[in-house]
């Protein structure tokens, strides 16, 4: 497979169980990591489960392109039920966990159960460890950060966290990364504070297997460069998504109410 590295890490809270599936078998029919989240949340959600119950999986999928130089290819979708509409979630996040995931050897990270008290994971290739967190429950998700890299001795690690509204399970609590990539619908934050996980930290020595690789990079350096010039490039860099409000109000389709309506 290229693109894909080939495995699925399923870690069980609750027993301290790590195991992995096989990538392989999704691939050809669920392109991406949305459409192979929707696929494992689809075989391993049970009906009736609340998103705060232990058994309501929590699933981290990146896709085929994640870890190469196409632009915008470092993406996360995050998946479980949502403590907001008890509907399937969708969020998603950028920078350098997804892809330092996947140079550890992982696809998705699939997490299950609860955790007796405060935890993180911390994933070094094939080495899963489940490690204590209460020192760093309470800190928001800049100290957390901090405080692994320090505690594990590599300022290079990349972590996934939650502040205090995700372990007061706030329903709408986000998922940070970095200084400020969150997967910041849907209640992402919530599940993973429900499960006592404080963070996944990830640090990998791998590669992406690219089947053209010059071929790519010029495609990739390509993508890039008009990107840059684009004349969105510097009014979204500035100002992200805040840039549309003024439009959508003009033209009345401004979600309110979590999307329940519009103004």
């Amino acid at each position: 497979m290229y693109g894909w590295v080939g495995n699925i890490l399923i870690i069980d809270l609750t027993s301290g169980d790590v195991t992995t599936e096989s990538t392989e078998s999704y691939v050809e029919n669920y392109l991406g990591g949305r459409g192979l989240g929707v696929r494992l949340i689809y075989d391993h959600y049970k009906p009736g489960t609340d998103a705060f119950d232990p058994s309501n999986p929590l699933i981290f999928n990146t896709g085929p392109l994640s870890g190469t130089a196409l632009a915008g290819s470092g993406r996360v979708d995050v998946t479980a039920l949502s403590p907001m509409s008890q509907l399937r979630a969708k969020s998603n996040f950028g920078a350098y966990w997804g892809p330092e995931l996947k140079f550890a050897g992982y696809d998705s990270v699939m997490i299950r159960g609860k955790a007796s008290s405060p935890c993180y994971i911390w994933i070094k290739d094939d080495k899963v460890e489940i490690r204590d967190a209460e020192h760093i429950w309470g800190k928001d998700t800049f100290e957390t950060q901090k405080a692994i890299q320090e505690e594990l001795g590599d300022p290079e690690i990349k972590s996934v966290c939650i502040g205090p509204a995700g372990e007061k399970l706030v329903r709408f609590a986000c998922i940070l990364t970095e200084t400020g990539d969150a997967a910041g619908r849907t209640g992402m934050g919530a599940v993973m504070g429900s499960k006592n996980l404080k963070a996944i930290a990830v640090r990998g020595s791998g590669g992406i297997r690219v089947a053209r690789p010059k071929e790519f990079l010029d495609l990739s350096i390509k993508i890039n460069n008009e990107i840059r010039e684009h004349p969105a490039y510097k009014e979204l860099s500035v100002f992200g998504v805040a840039r549309g409000v003024h439009m959508m109000y003009q033209l009345s389709f401004f979600p309110v109410g979590y999307f329940e309506d519009v103004c």
